[in-house]
């Protein structure tokens, strides 16, 4: 099935559309239709209230769904349940991270494991880093590339039996707590071309990032 991409109302660079696939379904949530064009792509649906961005006018094959101002949900996360609700297994957030809201980005962190918990692989992406979750009982690699820090952090308060191996600082059934960043800014050991995380207890935030800039 493809993939499902939700892109939200952060503003993306052109290079992003790198990150496309050609059969991808693409949902543009509120002002995020506006980065559609920037991507050089049309939206297969555009929802929101369209708060942040005036309400745009649907072409030919594009759905608009248009959501009350008064909600739980915000337009990112009905998106995802949307995605989900349609079956889709994998999702990539765009135009997820930065801005000026920061509640916006902490927002859609939360969407994105919501996500996960619900069996949709979910990447989160922008022009420096790519955030993924790991999720209790799991183990996934994380081959060396053009990212270079990795960085975890327990998205549920609390995480219990993290193992970390072929990093600069490995840990072995360790705890990690939202109250002390343990997890921040680790890096490759020297020789070492994969990074193994698992987790017994409690869901993890991964943060890979690019190095800096010289």
């Amino acid at each position: 099935m493809p993939r499902c991409v939700i892109l939200s109302a952060c503003p993306v660079s052109g290079q992003m559309a790198a990150a496309l696939r050609p059969d991808d379904h693409l949902i543009a949530c509120d002002a995020g239709y506006r980065s559609c064009q920037v991507l050089g792509r049309r939206p297969d649906a555009v929802v929101g209230d369209f708060d942040s961005a005036p309400r745009p006018q649907a072409l030919p094959g594009e759905e608009l769904v248009v959501l009350p101002h008064v909600k739980d949900d915000t337009d990112t996360e009905y998106a995802a349940k949307l995605a989900s609700r349609e079956g889709y297994r994998e999702v990539l957030m765009l135009g997820c991270l930065g801005g000026s809201r920061l509640e916006h980005t902490l927002a859609n962190l939360c969407t994105g494991l919501g996500l996960e918990q619900r069996g949709v692989r979910t990447t989160l992406l922008d022009e420096h880093s790519r955030l993924t979750y790991l999720l209790p009982g799991q183990s996934r690699a994380y081959p060396k590339g053009e990212y270079f820090y990795l960085s975890v952090f327990p998205m549920e308060g609390r995480a219990s039996g993290v193992n970390i191996r072929g990093a600069f600082y490995e840990l072995t059934d360790a705890t990690l707590t939202a109250g002390y960043p343990l997890g921040v800014s680790n890096e490759y050991a020297p020789g070492s071309d994969c990074i193994t995380l698992s987790v017994r207890e409690g869901a993890l935030l991964v943060v890979e990032t690019k190095p800096d800039a010289p």
